[in-house]
């Protein structure tokens, strides 16, 4: 199998078509390798940071509907990254937020593009260890319950309907670490 170009695309036109105040969404019309145009409709979404968080034998998991899919999902806490935070601050700010755990220590697993068939969107994963109790700070659309469970059942829980990939990622990156 070869690789068909290697070069970029040139953008005939840029056109962002509607700002949400969560994303912004549009298209690019590029011209293909064969010299054709064609428009590609994408999603830009601010940088986001899912935590992988482990006190002893279990993970920290949060427990909150989902509206978009209109299900409850049990999942790896997780949020946007604000303006000049890595990963890793962003991730122990979360945690913080969401689970009324503080971190001793943050690791980035992994940083990559998300789905990038539709969406800019970079995602990292951090892992979080040295867990102590502290208090929550929700956000004012946060309804989420915490929960931890074992890490031996994690992967099989996280595969469970409605599947995150998030989660599932995470997890699976901490493992192939050596971390779970």
């Amino acid at each position: 199998m070869t690789r068909e170009s290697a070069h970029e695309w040139p953008v005939v036109e840029s056109e962002p078509e509607y700002e949400t105040g969560w994303y912004t969404g549009g298209y690019d019309r590029v011209e293909q390798p064969d010299g054709t145009e064609k428009s590609y409709y994408w999603a830009e979404l601010p940088d986001a940071v899912v935590v992988v968080a482990r006190t002893d034998d279990e993970l920290v998991v949060v427990d909150q509907y989902r509206p978009t899919i209109r299900e409850q999902c049990l999942e790896l806490p997780a949020g946007i990254v604000e303006d000049g935070e890595s990963y890793t601050e962003a991730g122990r700010r979360e945690l913080r937020e969401e689970t009324g755990f503080e971190a001793a220590g943050v690791s980035l697993l992994e940083e990559f593009w998300c789905s990038t068939g539709v969406l800019r969107h970079r995602r990292g994963i951090v892992f979080a260890e040295g867990l102590e109790p502290t208090e929550r700070e929700l956000d004012e659309n946060e309804f989420l319950s915490v929960r931890t469970i074992p890490t031996e059942d994690a992967l099989d829980v996280a595969r469970r309907e409605p599947a995150n990939d998030a989660t599932i990622e995470g997890i699976l990156l901490a493992r192939a670490e050596g971390l779970l």
